[in-house]
């Protein structure tokens, strides 16, 4: 009885060990990013950090402006194009599509999702990057190619699997008394799936695309390689863009020699950091109450 006891305490110890141990590293990479980057904020306000678009290091300049524009471009153009693919898509599997099809496609979206990030940034060179400046041409603009739309068009594609696949959780989460109240009372299957359930998992697909942002503001070198990497503020989609991923990836460890470099390379990583947590935070909020409503 006693050992059966002393497994249960030591078992109960043991998680609560891992779990402390998660919540603190994640503590202390915020904390290590903060004291990092506190030696820009003694010199700049940060009016001059978050908006001026002045990026000269050797003149002590760090206005991350452009960077946060890039970056937003860049997350704004992907959760465009893959909202409502993964949504009808999420729909179609999960109401309407046969399930020889199901069987089919859910394997190859679990694959997309598995594909590491630099594969896509090959085929974005090697595809997006050509289309998009043939496009460009069509349309009467100029342009590389390397733009905040290729960057755009390579993160849809690398979200739209993790979308799919959390809404069709979500959907799968609602109970079928819903379905077999709406289809008795007259309603086609249309109507249920886009009158009902699409609304009962609005708070579910709210909290995909939380997430799924979430993963577009961090994804690095999938947008380093399509997005020219040029610190200037777009003014439209085949303009280059510079996202805070790439500029810290592109400079860590090579241009630590500049004074404050490093502490604005820390600070980007910080801007990142606090953005990505928040929307999870939310998510996690959104999904929670969303368990507690289906209960």
């Amino acid at each position: 009885m006693r050992l059966r006891l002393l497994k249960d305490r030591t078992s109960v110890i043991v998680f609560w060990s891992f779990t402390v141990l998660s919540i603190s590293t994640l503590i202390a990479i915020g904390v290590g990013l903060g004291i990092k980057s506190w030696p820009l904020f003694e010199t700049q306000s940060l009016s001059d950090l978050f908006f001026s678009d002045t990026w000269r290091p050797l003149s002590g300049k760090f206005g991350f402006l452009a960077f946060i524009a890039g970056t937003l471009w860049v997350t704004a153009i992907s959760l465009i194009l893959a909202v409502p693919i993964s949504v009808l898509t999420a729909l179609y599997l999960s109401e309407f599509a046969h399930p020889w099809v199901r069987k089919v496609f859910l394997p190859i979206i679990d694959v997309l999702s598995g594909i590491p990030p630099v594969v896509y940034g090959v085929w974005g060179v090697l595809v997006l990057v050509p289309l998009v400046t043939s496009l460009s041409e069509f349309v009467g603009a100029f342009s590389f190619g390397y733009s905040v739309l290729a960057g755009g068009l390579v993160l849809s594609l690398m979200i739209t699997p993790l979308m799919i696949s959390i809404i069709l959780d979500v959907l799968g989460s609602i109970p079928t008394v819903y379905r077999e109240a709406s289809l008795s009372l007259g309603a086609t299957r249309w109507e249920t799936t886009w009158q009902i359930l699409a609304r009962k998992a609005r708070p579910g697909i709210l909290a995909a695309v939380i997430l799924s942002l979430s993963r577009a503001f961090g994804e690095t070198i999938a947008v380093l390689m399509v997005c020219g990497n040029m610190p200037m503020l777009p003014q439209s989609v085949f303009d280059a863009g510079y996202p805070l991923p790439a500029l810290i990836a592109n400079n860590y460890g090579e241009m630590m020699s500049i004074p404050l470099y490093d502490s604005a390379l820390m600070m980007a990583g910080l801007v990142l950091f606090v953005v990505i947590v928040f929307f999870n935070l939310i998510a996690r909020v959104v999904l929670f109450r969303l368990e507690t409503e289906l209960q």
